[in-house]
């Protein structure tokens, strides 16, 4: 991956932010986004020490012109766009159907669905045009099961397979892949918020079949293979990094 250029949004935090730094130490080059300034400076000073070409730039992926400009501006600064990493998203509120509202489904399919289309359309307009390049959606476990405390996350979740799907059909022949990652219980500050305490972590942990929970490391190397020569043959696929979990 060296010399790659990657684009990662929501890397300031979790699963993006380990991805930020395992393709950094890939000696790639990145633009990475978010919408914590604070935050995004202390990862590219990381990146800076780990000898990679980063830059941080703010954007909210829900909002178009933010997304547009972003791509444009990593496909001006490095020339052409190779990976990109939709890593951007919510849990969402918790809690069943009947208690949902206009505004928390409004929340949890803005930052996840529309967040996760509006990149793919501008980063496939850029990498359709130049022959080449690679796209990791994040999904989840939930993306292809059921969840009755999460409802709108799990639709979210479904959906951003669905585009990811359909995505890959529309690029191949253009020598574009499109994949997602399917990440089981990770942990990140996303799981504390959901689980709600250490009790119930625990409680997840003892349910997955590798009897642990998994680490933003271990999903940050599944994105990386994705991304890579190594994996030039995979293209629509759903890579879930859950420890077993949905093998039961």
């Amino acid at each position: 991956m060296s010399e790659a250029v990657v684009l990662i949004t929501g890397a300031t935090a979790g699963i993006g932010r380990a991805t930020a730094l395992a393709f950094g130490r890939e000696g790639a080059r990145l633009v990475c986004s978010g919408r914590n300034a604070a935050a995004g400076a202390k990862l590219v000073a990381e990146l800076a020490e780990l000898g990679a070409e980063a830059e941080f730039v703010a954007a909210d992926v829900s909002h178009e012109e933010d997304v547009r400009r972003l791509v444009d501006h990593a496909a001006a600064r490095f020339g052409r766009l190779d990976v990109a990493v939709n890593s951007a998203g919510t849990e969402g509120t918790s809690g069943s159907i009947v208690s949902q509202t206009v505004e928390s489904y409004s929340a949890t399919f803005d930052a996840n669905v529309l967040g996760t289309f509006l990149s793919m359309k501008h980063e496939l307009r850029v990498m359709l045009q130049q022959g080449k390049g690679v796209v990791v959606n994040l999904s989840s476990t939930m993306g292809s099961r059921g969840n009755p405390q999460n409802p709108l996350y799990v639709a979210s979740k479904h959906a951003i397979e669905g585009l990811t799907k359909s995505a890959a059909l529309e690029a191949a022949r253009s020598n574009v892949r499109v994949n997602a990652v399917a990440p089981g219980p990770i942990d990140t500050g996303m799981l504390e918020r959901i689980a709600g305490g250490a009790e119930k972590i625990a409680s997840v942990a003892a349910s997955i079949p590798a009897g642990r929970i998994g680490t933003p490391e271990e999903v940050a190397d599944a994105i990386v293979f994705l991304a890579s020569d190594r994996s030039t043959y995979i293209s629509g696929q759903i890579l879930a990094v859950n420890g077993g979990k949905t093998a039961m």
